[in-house]
């Protein structure tokens, strides 16, 4: 019965450790997603400075302010995550402190019975005694080795309690170092929450101005979608083209959802290519995204729905498109304004990078993972400089996000 609750306690044991680990690592990569999500808000609003003073639109004010907010919003949850897990972590440090105060005043209880013991029998006289009242050789020598024991285990004890103090005295320490750092991620949160509360008021005053215009602004919106269109069907038309002349070399019938026919090569890339999910680099070295992928409302009436094939990413003046993953130059196509669109063939995906000034690659070139392919245009106007990335397999898009690291 003993033998079981020893185990029983050392499963427990176990487990807990176990626990306070992993609550530890979880909370370290919190920490580190606040931490980079807070370089992220300072990214995204020096960025925005930057190109305010140009700023001539206010749709894309409020595109921006939008932007500023969600990045705040970031922080506040990564903040509220972290803190949740802080508040575990001490929970879990002050069960532990409880036990260790329990387990040394245990410890120093029976150090104390034991010297209060040795007391009574300390005389040199009673020590002698007892080994001299054996029976035979062998009874006085086990006494004196029982004496020799008895000794080092009451010195073993006292060191044992030493330790245990030492332990609780980081134990405590650490507990008053986790209960700061909540109370200062606590702090911080309501600076961004009164932050945001901030820029959400000064987001319905620039949607009023906006809707004093919102006819022009209405046929902007209108204006993007329909080159939006215009430049998918020109996407898909190439990739089917491409299918159908691909597949026409090993003699395969094709139909409106028809695949390419893909060599042992290609299938090789796609597979390496879908095994990266979530784990490609990011199309430009620095930026945020300003436009997800999918269905959104407008900015200016939310019963307006705006579709986008891919994501748009703002980033610095200068910056230069990359690709994000080994793959071939599948096609360059001229957009209105003479900017480019390069298409990057990986096996049966098709990742595109659009708004580029010039191009570095030329159609049927191989290029490798973050290998520069163009430069990104930069609007004059508005200062800012945004690239389109999107990701297709076959004729089929997805959410490019997913498929970036975070």
């Amino acid at each position: 019965m003993r033998c079981k609750l020893q185990y029983v306690f050392f499963i427990f044991i176990l487990i807990f450790s176990i626990d306070v680990s992993a609550q530890k690592t979880k909370r370290q990569i919190l920490e580190a997603r606040r931490i980079q999500n807070k370089k992220d808000q300072i990214y995204i609003n020096a960025l925005l400075s930057n190109t305010k003073r140009k700023e001539k639109n206010l749709l894309n004010e409020l595109k921006d302010l939008k932007a500023k907010i969600k990045s705040r919003e970031n922080l506040i949850s990564t903040i509220t995550k972290e803190s949740n897990e802080l508040a575990n972590e001490i929970y879990l440090n002050q069960l532990q402190i409880n036990k260790n105060k329990r387990n040394l005043e245990l410890l120093k209880k029976n150090y104390g019975d034991m010297i209060f013991q040795s007391y009574k029998s300390k005389s040199q006289n009673s020590r002698i005694m007892f080994l001299l009242s054996s029976e035979n050789f062998y009874q006085g020598y086990k006494r004196f080795q029982y004496m020799k024991q008895y000794a080092s285990f009451r010195k073993k004890q006292g060191e044992e309690i030493q330790a245990k103090i030492a332990e609780l005295e980081v134990l405590i320490d650490t507990l008053l170092h986790k209960k700061e750092l909540k109370q200062l991620l606590l702090s911080e949160k309501k600076e961004e929450q009164l932050a945001v509360e901030k820029e959400k008021k000064e987001q319905e005053n620039l949607l009023s101005r906006v809707k004093k215009k919102e006819n022009k602004y209405k046929r902007q919106i209108r204006k993007f979608q329909k080159e939006e269109a215009r430049i998918d069907a020109q996407i898909k038309k190439v990739i089917k083209d491409a299918i159908i002349a691909s597949n026409k070399k090993t003699g395969k019938k094709t139909s409106k959802s028809a695949v390419f026919k893909l060599t042992a090569e290609a299938k090789e890339l796609a597979s390496k290519f879908t095994l990266n999910k979530g784990k490609l680099p990011w199309p430009v070295e620095k930026g945020y995204i300003s436009t997800y992928y999918g269905n959104q409302p407008s900015p200016i009436n939310k019963a307006t729905i705006i579709r986008s094939n891919g994501i748009r990413i703002t980033t610095n003046e200068g910056s230069k498109a990359r690709a994000v993953f080994d793959g071939t130059v599948f096609n360059i196509l001229v957009m209105s304004g003479n900017k480019k669109m390069i298409l990057i063939k990986h096996g049966d995906y098709i990742t595109g990078y659009k708004n580029l000034e010039s191009v570095f690659v030329a159609k049927g070139d191989k290029v490798s993972t973050k290998q520069e392919i163009g430069a990104i245009f930069t609007d004059k106007i508005t200062g800012k400089t945004i690239l389109g990335f999107f990701l297709l397999r076959n004729t089929t898009y997805e959410n490019p996000k997913k498929w970036i690291y975070k």
